[in-house]
């Protein structure tokens, strides 16, 4: 098992989803609102039984559970890897068997990424293509000495400008690869990866730049993309502007999270220079081992708006979870005491105004920051607060999941004053007349959590229970093109749509990209890397290992296997999106349309058993 298999596997997809999207049952499967565009019907489903989502409603997109991280927090596939990786408790540092010299390699991306750092900032400052990104900084109130003291930038919109600019100093393709400053096209040829966009470099703790933040200057599909995952930058475990923070943050024995780059720049500009951002993503726990080095007062201001509340809970889980605890001793009667790991930091989260994030606020007003910032409650009663907005009272449902929800942070309560008055206003809050309930639930989970740590083995079957996550006809045709380089011709009619896993989609696109084993392998970070090693050490029957017809026929037949499943699943969405389509009051010509599809996929199912019927005879 690829240890990508194994992340999926610990994942289970509902309940990763529903920490983003209120899910409501529907037959074997669940439905909601889609998190990625505005709807007012149902059009959103997951499918338990698959681990796969998908969307029938605008956006028209699905996947797995690493697919919905990619997109829910706006990273790439070995960044939303990290982070279900960190939340299974999967260890990825499994990688690549040969080793390396990684001192002199990463030293030398590090140079990379400074040399073009300083040729977009020039473009910024200087150059009328950077006329543009001026004016919006300026709108934004960012000042020409905020520009220079973080180094912004400005990447020309053309296919070839930095590969102009840091061929000639000596640099070569396979590093400007390797450091994520291009992509690399089908046939070989590679191209600049930012193109007319506003440039962040993002900084290690030293001050130096391992990767980009870039933000599009004209009307791109997405505003904002990063470097993807390279030797020297994990969005992961980064955080905007940790270098220029990190000495005021030991001063003031505190640090304030944002979330943008913006709201970063606008805060150090006014003087509040113990701010740092965690770049759109919800905290993970390397940013918690980051931040917990210089201090354990952590005050999180993230956005207003419902997934800024739920990506500020999850921020406040995962600091929970990483910070370090300590001995305390909890009184008990008679005078004797016990002793309980009782969390050695405070986490609290300032109350912005709604619609506002910190950026506005202080361009607003910037004298109003100090007051939100001495007004930070405790990160309990933020969860309180969050709770309380969206109870129903009269739903036994709402009272059972806000119980859910809040039980976590009251078990984290060890003083025993202070836990009495948070179950005593759960229970008033849900208005159950007394706490009982509530400390019944408690109980009841705590029995829970002993027993899991007391028979590990009955969470394993659990896991085994669950429906496989990865598909041997996807893994074995994969299997088949890594290693038979001679299979390329034959795998035409194959596109990214025939596969349905994300480590599968992103391995074929990487493939198709790159023509030797090498340049492909320099492409991929961890995670990916891990999987491509356990799909390259898979074994085949002694005739795919020496006949090269065989091999190609087994090709061939894998090709009809993944068209048909292909067919198979878009007939089963278009039954799906008929459902959606009638419930929420679909006209008759888009239900026809539908019908459409289903008789088109129909046709395509009769091709495939044709040609297969073909293959069988003339073998």
């Amino acid at each position: 098992m690829s240890v990508v298999t194994e992340v999926k596997e610990r994942t289970d997809i509902v309940e990763l989803i529903s920490e983003h999207v209120s899910l409501q049952k529907s037959g074997r499967n669940f439905k909601g609102l889609c998190p990625f565009h505005s709807e007012k019907h149902p059009s959103f489903f997951v499918y338990p039984e698959q681990q796969t989502w998908h969307c029938f409603g605008a956006c028209g997109t699905g996947g797995d559970a690493i697919s919905f991280v990619m997109q829910m927090e706006q990273v790439d596939f070995g960044q939303a890897l990290h982070v279900l990786a960190e939340r299974a408790g999967v260890s990825l540092q499994r990688a690549a068997p040969q080793p390396r010299e990684v001192a002199g390699e990463e030293e030398r991306l590090l140079q990379i990424n400074e040399a073009v750092t300083e040729y977009y900032h020039h473009l910024l400052l200087t150059s009328r293509a950077g006329e543009a990104a001026r004016h919006y900084l300026a709108d934004r109130n960012i000042s020409v000495d905020t520009i220079k003291a973080f180094r912004l930038g400005f990447s020309p919109d053309r296919w070839d400008a930095a590969k102009d600019y840091l061929l000639p100093k000596g640099y070569s393709e396979a590093e400007l690869l390797q450091v994520g400053l291009t992509t690399q096209k089908e046939g070989g040829n590679s191209y600049d990866r930012f193109r007319n966009r506003l440039m962040f470099p993002i900084c290690d703790i030293e001050g130096r730049v391992t990767g980009f933040g870039a933000r599009a200057m004209d009307e791109s599909s997405a505003k904002y993309i990063n470097s993807p995952q390279t030797t020297v930058f994990d969005k992961s475990s980064s955080l905007y502007a940790i270098d220029k923070a990190a000495p005021e943050i030991r001063k003031r024995n505190s640090v304030i999270i944002v979330e943008g780059y913006m709201d970063a720049l606008a805060l150090h500009q006014i003087g509040w220079r113990a701010v740092v951002a965690s770049m759109g993503t919800s905290m993970t726990a390397r940013q918690a081992e980051v931040t917990k080095k210089l201090t354990k007062n952590i005050v999180l201001a993230l956005d207003a708006d419902a997934a800024g509340e739920q990506a500020t809970l999850r921020g406040a889980e995962v600091l929970a979870a990483s910070l370090d605890k300590k001995p305390t001793p909890i009184p008990l009667w008679s005078g004797l005491v016990k002793y309980e790991s009782v969390l050695d930091a405070d986490i609290r989260v300032i109350g912005l105004p709604p619609g506002e994030d910190p950026d506005q606020v202080v361009n607003r007003d910037a004298s109003s920051w100090q007051k939100l910032v001495e007004q930070a409650v405790p990160i309990l009663d933020f969860a309180f607060g969050v709770v309380a907005d969206k109870l129903d009272t009269s739903s036994a449902k709402d009272k059972s999941l806000a119980i859910e929800k809040l039980l976590p942070l009251l078990e984290e309560i060890k003083d025993p004053i202070r836990h009495a008055h948070y179950v005593d206003k759960l229970a008033r809050l849900l208005k159950l007349g007394d706490s009982g309930p509530v400390l019944q639930a408690l109980s009841s989970k705590a029995r829970i959590d002993r027993r899991r740590r007391t028979t590990p083995q009955r969470t394993e079957r659990s896991r085994a229970a669950r429906p496989l996550v990865s598909d041997p006809t996807e893994e074995y045709c994969l299997a088949l093109l890594l290693q038979y380089p001679d299979l390329r011709e034959g795998a035409g009619e194959l596109s990214v749509e025939h596969f349905a896993q994300s480590e599968h989609r992103e391995l074929f696109n990487r493939w198709k990209e790159h023509q030797d084993m090498a340049a492909l392998q320099s492409q991929l970070d961890a995670g990916l890397l891990e999987h491509l090693y356990y799909l390259i050490g898979k074994d085949f029957p002694p005739a795919i290992r020496e006949g090269d017809k065989a091999r190609r026929l087994d090709l061939g037949d894998c090709i009809l296997r993944l068209q048909e499943k292909l067919c198979r699943r878009l007939e089963a969405e278009k039954q799906t999106a008929l459902e959606v389509e009638r419930g929420r009051g679909g006209t008759e010509s888009e239900l026809s349309k539908l019908d459409e599809q289903g008789i088109c996929s129909g046709q395509q199912l009769h091709e495939i058993f044709v040609r297969r019927g073909s293959r069988r005879w003339t073998q």
